[in-house]
This record gives structure tokens, sequence and C-alpha cells, in this order.
């Protein structure tokens, strides 16, 4: 039986169910503009609420905001590459982007060390998103306990954060994170105010905001949603989001930042990630070379041939290609993980010349944060 929930995904994850029993709709009917980017076009951005606003906005060239936080706890891997991807993809279709360190929360249930927290964010999130292609010039970027220098605006952020408390229940918040402690409370409302402070007459005004997350994150935007609903004082759009499937760990299971055998990091050496794919990377072959060029093997469940359709081969044609003939059993497992072997060894090579300037352009934005 599987579990999902923002703080706990085990099990084989029925999709089609979750968009029950989250009560999100499927997201459709796509435009060229969406399909040209693989997590859309190959079904990997699943989900939506109120997608319709985006697409609006997109079709029309008028603005909206991407807004996106990061938990500054352990390496970036490559499961944290698929939201960065989005942000880079967002940017490009002219959204300015919102972009919280969520280090208030991490404080209060995860790490106390805020040098560290805030260490992370930069060496490990920021720089990458940088490498990845992030222009940080279109960015509002943030920690929640230093919203902004500007005193109206850091007063608007925190002023919404409080007064967002009259407007849920305590059975609510239950409902969502199960035990309820001030810390966990505190969070949640800083976080639903970190999606729609955008809206804030202080900030852009009324503008369509999307915000793209794991299926598991449900909760948190609906949690929102109904807080934006309810408080009068200010007029919200409804908040738009997107879920997207998990990218499967190396061991096929949801990649975990305790356990560096699961993921990838974009700071692993080629050797390292080599190790890993031959070592852990679990396998849809089947058990000897004579079986599985009869039965064929199951990309499904191939945490390699994951790996290629998850962006590392960007040819839809040779993609099915490579599905094809790992299926009919011509394609054996070995010669499977070497495909997604050289791809991935490729990418980290150019990455990490990436990452070594993203470093003094993270830097120096820094510096100029702080004046």
């Amino acid at each position: 039986m599987a579990t999902v929930n923002p703080w706990e995904v085990k099990g084989t994850i029925d999709y089609n169910k979750l968009l029950k029993d989250f009560g999100v709709q499927p997201l459709q009917h796509l435009t060229k503009t969406f399909l040209q980017h693989y997590l859309f076009r190959r079904g990997l951005v699943y989900a939506q609420m109120d997608f319709k606003y985006i697409a609006e906005a997109v079709e029309q060239k008028k603005p909206f905001v991407m807004m996106t936080g990061l938990m500054p706890s352990g390496k970036f891997h490559l499961g944290h590459k698929m939201v960065a991807e989005q942000m880079v993809f967002y940017q490009q279709l002219g959204a300015r982007l919102y972009i919280t360190v969520a280090d208030v929360e991490a404080y209060n249930t995860r790490n106390t060390d805020m040098k560290e927290l805030h260490r992370v964010a930069l060496e490990e999130y920021l720089t990458n998103y940088v490498a990845l292609g992030l222009d940080l010039k279109k960015c509002d970027f943030y920690f929640q306990s230093a919203r902004s220098k500007n005193a109206k605006k850091a007063n608007a952020y925190y002023r919404l954060s409080n007064f967002l408390a009259r407007h849920v229940t305590f059975n609510e918040f239950q409902a969502v994170y199960g035990e309820i402690t001030p810390a966990k409370m505190v969070s949640s409302l800083l976080q639903a105010s970190d999606m729609l402070h955008a809206q804030l007459p202080e900030f852009e005004g009324p503008i369509p905001v999307v915000v793209p997350v794991g299926i598991d994150q449900a909760p948190h935007l609906r949690l929102a949603r109904d807080m934006a609903q309810r408080i009068k004082i200010w007029k919200f759009l409804p908040l738009s989001s997107t879920y997207h499937i998990f990218m499967p760990g190396l061991k096929g299971d949801k990649m975990s930042s305790s356990d560096q055998m699961s993921y990838i990091a974009l700071t692993d050496t080629p050797e390292e990630a080599t190790m890993k794919i031959k070592k852990y990377a679990f396998s849809g072959g089947q058990a000897t070379l004579e079986e599985h060029r009869k039965k064929g093997g199951n990309p499904e469940v191939d945490v390699a041939f994951q790996l290629l359709r998850y962006g590392f081969e960007p040819d839809d044609k040779k993609l099915e290609k490579i599905e094809k003939e790992y299926r009919s059993g011509k394609l054996l497992s070995g010669e499977l993980k070497q495909i997604a072997i050289d791809k991935l060894t490729a990418f980290l090579k150019e990455h990490q010349k990436k990452r070594e300037n993203a470093k003094k352009e993270v830097e120096k934005f820094m510096k100029e944060m702080l004046l």
C-alpha cells in the first residue's frame, strides 16, 4: 500500500488515484509552447489546478509569476533538477521568479544551524540553479527569515502571514500535518504567504502565480488556496499549480537526502555517478541473459531508462527506439545502463564547469543583495 503525503512517500504510487485523493485535475490540452519542454510533453508534469491563468498569460504575453521554495537540507540532486528546469523554462516564457529559502521552516523542523542552512541554500541550490540556466536578474530571491531590506515589502509579507492565521482552523492544520506543533503552524502560514504575497500591492499586485511541486505537496497548496479565498482584506487571483511525477531514486523508490546511494548529486564526479548506476541502479531486466532475450525488460521500473526519460535523452524518437529494443530483449540491462552512464557523465562534466562560473555570479549577487 502506497503512502503519499508532504513528509513521506513510499510504496507503488497510483498517480491517477492521487488526482482524486488530492482533488487536482489532469494537465491536458497544452499548447505547443509547453509541449516544447520534455517534462510537459512526456507527461512528467501531469496534474494542475487553475493552470488556465498561466496558459492565458503566456499566450497573451502578459506578466505572471512562478513561485518556488527550497528546503536547504542535503545535496542538490537530480530530483531537484526537475524544478530547476521548470524555473528556467518559465523564465524563458517571461515569468518573474520568486524563490524563497525556507530557512524558518528548516530551523523549526530540521536544523538549528542557520549559517549552515544559508550555506547549503547558496552553495548547493542557488549555484546549481544558475549553472542550469537561471537568470538571477529576473529573480526575487529571499530568505523567509529576512524577506526584504525594503521595510514596506517586508512588513507586507509578514503581515499577510499573520492575518492568514484567522482564516484556517486547527482541524484543517491537523488534516494536512497530522501532529500539530507551533513550529508547523508558523511554517505553514509563512509558506502560504510565500505563495500569495507576490499579488500584494507592495509587490506585483494581482497577477497569475504558478507554483510547481511534486504531487505529495498538493495538501499545502490546497490549504493556501483555501485561506486566500477566505481572507477579504486583499483580493487574490486563485493560485495556479502543477504537480509532477517523482523521479525514481537509484534503488527504485523515492530519492532520500539521508541516503547518498539513492541519488546522484550534481556535484558527484562522473566516476561516482558511474559507480552508483552500476552498483545501485534498479534494473528492469530479467535474471538471466537467455530469459531477458526471450521476455525482454521492463523500462517502467528500470532506473537507467528512467534517467533517459527524465531528460538525459532529449530526442523522443531515440527514447522510443531504446524502449522498444529493451522491451523486446534486443537491448540488455548492462547496455542500457551504459547509455545512461554516457549521457549522465557528459552532463556532469559540462555542468560542473558551469558551476565554477555560477559560484562567482552567486557571490556577486549576494553581495549586491546585502548592500
